[in-house]
C-alpha cells in the first residue's frame, strides 16, 4: 500500500488548505479568520516519542523541565534509557509509570527510518502497539514527524471544541463520530487538523476565554 502525500514545505499545506476551502465552507470561513496555516513538521525517531510520552499528563513547563533534565544526563536514546537505573530516571522527573513507558519504548526496536515508508495505518498501528503511545500521540506524530498528509486526531479536546464552534454543533463530537465527520475532509485530514486547531485560538480569543 503506498504512503501516500506527504507535507514537505509551507506550499504543500497551502495547497491542502485551498482544497479544504474550496470543498468545505466551513474551512473557507476559518481560514480567512486564521490566515496561512503553519508547517508544523518535527524531527521523527525515539527521542521525539519520548518527548511526546514525557508530556502526557503535566503541564507545558513540567514536560519541558523533564526534558531538559533527561538531556542533560544524556538520556535520550534508547541504550541509555535502557541502561540507567531508577534512581537516574526518577532524578529526571520520571513517574514509575513514565520509566515503565520510556522503557517499553527503548525496549520496542522501532525501525523509525522504515516507518517513513509504511502506510498510515501501519505506523499507527507499530507505535500504538507500545504501551504508554496511545491513539493521539500516534497520529501526532504520523501528522508532524512524518508529514503524512491525510492522518487526523479525533481525540484531541481542541479539535473536538473547535470544530463544535465552527461547525454549529450542539456539543463537542465524540471521538468516533469526530473520526467519520473527517472522512469528508480526505486526502487532507492533517491540514484540516492544522486548521482547527489555528481556528480554535481565534475562536477562543474571540470569545475572551
Amino acid at each position: 500500500m503506498p504512503v501516500g502525500r506527504v507535507i514537505k514545505s509551507p506550499e504543500c499545506v497551502a495547497e491542502g488548505a485551498a482544497w479544504l476551502a474550496e470543498n468545505v465552507p466551513e474551512f473557507a470561513f476559518a481560514l480567512e479568520q486564521t490566515g496561512p496555516l503553519p508547517l508544523r513538521l518535527r524531527p521523527d525517531g525515539f527521542a521525539q516519542l519520548l518527548s511526546a510520552i514525557m508530556s502526557q499528563q503535566v503541564s507545558v513547563a513540567s514536560a519541558a523541565a523533564i526534558w531538559e533534565r533527561l538531556k542533560e544526563a544524556k538520556l535520550t536514546g534508547p541504550l541509555k534509557i535502557r541502561c540507567a537505573s531508577e534512581d537516574e530516571l526518577r532524578a529526571c522527573g520520571l513517574s514509575r509509570q513514565k520509566i515503565r513507558y520510556a522503557r517499553a519504548l527503548a525496549e520496542a526496536n522501532i525501525n523509525y527510518k522504515d516507518l517513513r515508508s509504511r502506510p498510515d495505518a501501519d505506523v499507527i498501528a507499530k507505535l500504538t502497539s507500545v504501551s504508554g503511545i496511545g491513539p493521539w500521540t500516534a497520529e501526532v506524530y504520523a501528522m508532524f514527524s512524518l508529514g503524512r498528509a491525510d492522518v487526523f486526531a479525533p481525540g484531541d479536546l481542541a479539535l473536538q471544541e473547535s470544530a463544535r464552534i465552527l461547525f454549529d454543533l450542539n456539543a463537542r463530537p465524540s471521538e468516533r463520530a469526530f473520526r467519520e465527520m473527517a472522512q469528508d475532509w480526505a486526502p487532507w485530514r492533517s491540514v484540516a487538523a492544522r486548521a482547527l486547531w489555528a481556528y480554535y485560538r481565534v475562536a477562543k480569543n474571540r470569545e475572551g476565554i
